[in-house]
């Protein structure tokens, strides 16, 4: 009598063998594919970096080179101490993963007042110094995040060199409701930091994200996105913690002292 080829046994060995074939594929794929996707996020992220800057129109239709060759133009990257206000030498800030330093805690530390609830905050951050043709400062960019309503929200907080004068606010990352706290994206709320004060003439933090029409008209305040309470509470978060001690306020306070000249 033949024996029956459709036998459990079989069958078992078939599926487990286009189960291993498979999986060598995908990780194969993903190995090689591994330094084109970072490559594209840094890409992405300059992008986003030029916008802040204004250098670039968001909207516009850029190539590769035209976004790398405008960001080697006039950005400078470099690594802050943050409990100590100072630049740290001997690290590159174009490949520093501020990220995965915030993850380890040999390189990172837990906020005690975590406004923002960012987990943990790494030693060192990057922030980005931005030069016109004639190689003076023109802005000063800061990476900042903090929770919203469902997600971690990035941003890119661009000020000009008084350390205090808000030319640009931009999230490049977030995962918020659309139409509503996903706003943080719309050119119309982008364009209402433009000119904002941060921090009042005692140097206390003094920026508002508010409902209140008399405060958002004033020089600290913004509207608060509507329908979107949670979310505009997470950006207001985000920029008390970094522009706090446990934040950026020693470097703000060591380049409005000269420290960037």
């Amino acid at each position: 009598m033949a024996k029956n080829k459709d036998s459990f046994a079989r069958t078992l060995f078939i599926v487990v063998g286009l189960c291993l074939i498979c999986s060598i594929f995908v990780s194969t794929a993903a190995v090689l594919l591994k330094p084109t996707q970072q490559e594209n996020r840094l890409l992405d992220k300059q992008k986003y970096i030029l916008e802040a800057a204004g250098l670039i129109d968001p909207q516009a239709k850029l190539t590769k080179k035209d976004i790398l060759q405008t960001y080697k133009k006039y950005v400078e990257a470099k690594v802050v101490d943050l409990k100590t206000g100072s630049m740290v030498s001997g690290i590159d800030g174009d490949t520093y993963d501020q990220q995965k330093a915030s993850r380890d805690p040999a390189t990172s530390f837990v906020p005690q007042h975590d406004i923002a609830s960012v987990k943990r905050v790494a030693d060192n951050a990057v922030v980005y110094l931005v030069h016109d043709d004639a190689g003076k400062l023109t802005t000063v960019i800061l990476p900042v995040h903090g929770y919203g309503l469902w997600s971690t929200m990035y941003a890119f907080l661009a000020v000009k060199p008084d350390m205090n004068t808000v030319q640009n606010l931009v999230y490049y990352s977030q995962g918020e409701t659309p139409g509503l706290g996903g706003e943080v994206q719309n050119p119309k709320w982008k364009a209402k930091w433009n000119g904002k004060k941060l921090f009042d003439e005692n140097g206390n933090i003094a920026i508002k994200v508010t409902k209140n029409p008399a405060v958002a008209a004033s020089d600290y305040g913004v509207d608060a996105l509507s329908g979107a309470t949670l979310t505009s509470n997470g950006v207001q978060h985000t920029l008390t913690f970094w522009l706090g001690d446990e934040g950026f306020a020693r470097f703000i306070e060591k380049a409005r002292n000269g420290g960037l000249s």
